[in-house]
């Protein structure tokens, strides 16, 4: 029994381990998408400026894979054990977490251009689809939990995920309007949407909370 305890926990140790190296290589892949041409015989100021789209996507996509990251080891700090279905999940979120640099790099070659960005967002939704699919599977599977986790905790990661995907999705509705303002929703969601989801949570509670004196007056 102790001998497969320890199997479990290292089998759980080498997939985060793994997925924090893969994340960290589709960081570093960014960088490489970040070229200044120099329009004369030397590198200008102007030159710089006029390389913004390529500042702008580095930035973005750096920030939602930072994002992504961050909720991803807050799942595993309440995840004590992994089953063959989240081993999918997770290496199918790597797979595009691993893509986001070639999607940031269409965006970086033409910022403006509607299917660059449509990619871009698809890309980033399939992203948040799987790390939504992770949670979900554990808040199934409640043997996979530490004695740690809450009720709270789980809603509250859940109503993050949703609002990912539904940042995604309106994401890739508007790019056919705009890709600058398609490129606004994805930016603003890496500040948002775990404040949102707390502040959802809090409103959902007091309204509960208010509903039963009510009932309890009557």
């Amino acid at each position: 029994m102790e001998h497969e305890q320890h199997e479990k926990n290292l089998e759980l140790e080498r997939l985060i381990f793994f997925s924090d190296a893969v994340v960290a290589i589709a960081i570093t892949l960014l960088a490489l998408e970040l070229k200044v041409t120099p329009r004369g015989p030397h590198l200008t100021f102007a030159d710089i400026a006029c390389a913004w789209h390529s500042f702008a996507a580095f930035f973005l996509s750096f920030m939602i894979i930072a994002v992504f990251w961050v909720n991803h080891h807050r799942f595993f700090v309440y995840i004590k054990d992994i089953d063959s279905k989240m081993m999918i999940y997770n290496i199918c979120w790597l797979l595009f977490i691993v893509l986001l640099p070639f999607t940031s790099s269409l965006v970086s070659n033409d910022f403006f251009n509607k299917p660059a960005m449509l990619m871009y967002s698809i890309n980033v939704l399939i992203v948040a689809y799987f790390q939504n699919t992770i949670w979900d599977h554990a808040v199934i599977h409640k043997e996979l939990f530490k004695s740690t986790i809450t009720t709270d905790v789980e809603r509250e990661y859940r109503v993050g995920c949703n609002l990912a995907i539904g940042n995604a999705l309106f994401a890739i509705g508007i790019t056919f309007l705009s890709p600058l303002l398609a490129f606004i929703a994805l930016f603003g969601r890496t500040f948002m949407f775990r404040r949102s989801a707390q502040q959802y949570l809090a409103r959902l509670t007091a309204r509960k909370t208010a509903k039963g004196k009510l009932e309890k007056h009557r």
